[in-house]
């Protein structure tokens, strides 16, 4: 089973400095047949003006995945970690028993544009952290890349769930294949460009849920980069 996430179906905000797009049910936007996908629960597509961002703020009880598509992102949370977070590296917080952040654009003119990625751990109540970590793109190129993991895995950041997330590149005519291990369901989020999911067809800002397929097959029709989830079974 394959059902399609079209990008243009997505949410819509317009916060002045902030444009976003939700994959599925955030905020103000509601819709009761787009509330995740098994532990996937938030993909948002955010646009943040120079100089401006997310206040301090609180969170429990989430992995938190921030993707740098293009710009940068400074991080500062109550755990004491500070830095910024570039294209070609990736974030992650475990929010656990409660963590306040903020989350601001550094530049004076370049907007930021990324994801967050929310995640349900598997238990509640654990212990706060943070990590960064490096997402070089030709490892993207090269083959899959894991970027989060319940074990940390090749270089992976860790999350406290038995999911993993994967990253991959592909260019004009070239293809991949994923074979998820029975029961479990997939995800797939298009970043940018044009392909086909067992001979579906996807762009920018589409996504696919996926279950009860035993082979998934990736054809770009031209150059594409985009995110693999694969997530336990539904509860």
């Amino acid at each position: 089973m394959i059902v399609l996430r079209p990008s243009e179906q997505r949410g819509y905000a317009d916060h002045g400095w902030l444009q976003a797009r939700h994959s599925f049910s955030f905020a103000d936007y509601h819709d009761p047949a787009e509330m995740g996908w098994g532990a996937l629960r938030v993909i948002n597509e955010d646009r943040v003006a120079p100089g401006t961002g997310f206040g301090r703020h609180g969170h429990r009880d989430m992995e938190i995945v921030t993707y740098i598509l293009s710009g940068a992102l400074e991080h500062q949370d109550s755990l004491g970690h500070g830095g910024i977070i570039q294209r070609g590296e990736v974030q992650r917080m475990s929010a656990g028993k409660g963590i306040l952040h903020s989350e601001f654009n550094p530049s004076s003119d370049e907007t930021t544009h990324l994801l967050q990625i929310w995640i349900e751990p598997a238990a509640p109540g654990s212990a706060a952290s943070y990590e960064q970590q490096a997402l070089p793109l030709g490892e993207m190129r090269a083959d899959w890349r894991l970027v989060a993991s319940p074990d940390g895995a090749a270089g992976s950041t860790t999350i406290g769930q038995d999911a993993r997330l994967w990253a991959r590149l592909l260019g004009a005519g070239e293809a991949a294949q994923y074979r998820p291990a029975p029961g479990r369901l997939a995800y797939v989020h298009v970043v940018h460009g044009r392909l086909s999911l067992n001979g579906q067809n996807l762009a920018s800002g589409d996504g696919a849920k996926i279950a009860d397929e035993e082979l998934l097959e990736f054809l770009a029709d031209e150059e594409a980069e985009f995110l693999l989830f694969d997530l336990p079974p539904l509860a």
